[in-house]
């Protein structure tokens, strides 16, 4: 089962388990992770659910399809290389201790 961990704004680090197969949102909203507002419900329609990835992961996870780099452009301050969606992220067990930062707010 990996680990998540979510960097607030104000630098609180929260370490959250989450089911393989699981997206990232979906840990996020289980664990009730203020910040992640998924509005859409994970359907790739907002970008409510933005956060930056730690430099160190970008390379790591699979590559942004193009739906989710046009919700992207409604992000609150996008990064080129940083700024994913949590709803498209789907948790390997590759993928324990991932680290991702949310902005300060959502658009």
């Amino acid at each position: 089962m990996p680990t998540v961990t979510f960097i607030t704004p104000d630098g609180v680090r929260h370490d959250v388990e989450v089911s393989t197969g699981s997206t990232v949102m979906e840990a996020a909203r289980d664990y009730g992770l203020p910040g992640i507002d998924a509005d859409c419900g994970g359907a790739c329609a907002c970008s409510t659910c933005h956060v930056y990835v730690d430099a160190d992961w970008v390379e790591k996870l699979p590559v942004k399809e193009a739906m989710e780099a046009d919700m992207l452009d409604f992000a609150y301050e996008p990064d080129e290389m940083r700024s994913r969606l949590t709803c498209q992220i789907s948790l390997t067990d590759a993928m324990d201790g991932l680290t991702v930062y949310l902005p300060e707010r959502q658009c």
